[in-house]
């Protein structure tokens, strides 16, 4: 999620080189020494389409589709395993913010800066309905995993909750005093986290609307994301400081902190790896155009896909500010999408196999 419509720029170097050599920006060399307890991610493919930004990139439940959204009022959706583009979803008047999948691959849901959603057949790309009622940037959305419905966050500072076969709202969450940068559900659908821009990330009761409790720092800085752990115990929080953390929600305290890439203007995704037999990751882009993964318990920085300066630049990696990524639910494969300068997606894989 960038910011609304057009998304700005940032700057680093080199290509995808693994966990023994990375370069972020200001082109000093991180050398992690080699070790097989390390993921070691490579580039994959690179899928080129999009004529703006990336910011949200999906991979569906199955793993078998990927979806991108993109300030060229557009959404994709991909073979992650060829690169095919299999649809163009065509139908918002301004820039897509976020991209969702529903429970069963049935439905996508695109959010966007024409202060609409849309829902899509995913198997078709039709446009199936227009979901109306926010009154700015609908920057965010997410599927219920229990049963379907849709939870969106705009920049009017609600929270809404939609019943999609209908097209209806169901419920309306004056939920922030400012924007509300990410939206999710737990994995059992009983509670919704709301992140924004006034500093707070909020947990939800979607079936009453009432807030279970509320996430901030002492500084309170912006916060650009929020997520749920897979187990649905923890919430991933990104805060416009260059910081990630990890939060028990139960005990309302920050258990982990993640740190080293660089977040200050950008609403950057965070994600969760549990897919590797080799250790469990936390993936975020960077505003310096890298990708950066850490061992989920140790806190530590465990691989850094960099990026480069320009298109020209050698190397395979982006050449603008990664703001989207996603992990595959079965394969250790990592999906990433970057700003105006850069357009594309691209498909990172580990493919070294852990000790026995």
């Amino acid at each position: 999620m960038a910011q609304p419509g057009e998304v700005a720029n940032a700057t680093p170097p080199a290509a995808a080189q693994t966990h023994e050599e990375a370069r972020p920006a200001g082109g000093e060399t991180r050398r992690i020494p080699a070790d097989p307890h390390r993921p070691a991610y490579q580039l994959k493919r690179t899928l080129e389409g999009h004529t703006r930004g990336v910011v949200s990139v999906k991979f569906s439940n199955d793993g078998r589709r990927l979806a991108s959204a993109s300030a060229d009022k557009t959404a994709r959706v991909w073979d992650p395993f060829t690169g095919d583009c299999l649809h163009i979803l065509s139908g918002h008047t301004e820039g897509v913010n976020d991209v969702a999948w529903d429970p069963e691959d049935r439905y996508l849901a695109t959010a966007s800066d024409d202060k609409t959603l849309l829902l899509w057949a995913a198997q078709t790309g039709e446009r199936l309905r227009k979901l109306e009622g926010h009154t700015n940037y609908v920057f965010c959305c997410a599927f219920n995993p229990a049963h379907g419905s849709l939870v969106s966050g705009s920049f009017d500072e609600t929270v809404r909750l939609w019943e999609v076969k209908e097209g209806k709202e169901i419920k309306h969450l004056p939920a922030h005093s400012d924007p509300v940068t990410a939206v999710d559900f737990n994995r059992d659908g009983t509670l919704i986290v709301s992140s924004s821009y006034d500093g707070l990330a909020r947990l939800w009761y979607p079936a009453t609307g009432s807030c279970r409790a509320t996430l901030v720092d002492a500084a309170a800085p912006p916060v650009a994301f929020a997520k749920f752990s897979p187990n649905g115990k923890y919430v991933l929080v990104a805060t416009l400081d260059d910081t990630l953390k990890l939060w028990d929600y139960e005990k309302v305290k920050a258990v982990k902190v993640y740190r080293g890439h660089k977040n200050r203007m950008h609403c950057l995704f965070g994600a969760f790896c549990v897919t590797d037999t080799k250790g469990k990751w936390i993936v975020a882009g960077s505003e310096d155009h890298s990708i950066f993964i850490w061992g989920l318990n140790t806190k530590q920085v465990v691989q850094v896909l960099p990026g480069r300066p320009s298109k020209d630049a050698p190397g395979e990696g982006h050449c603008d500010a990664v703001l989207a990524v996603a992990c595959h639910p079965k394969e250790t494969m990592i999906a990433s999408g970057a700003l105006g300068a850069d357009c594309t997606v691209k498909v990172w894989v580990d493919e070294a196999l852990a000790p026995s």
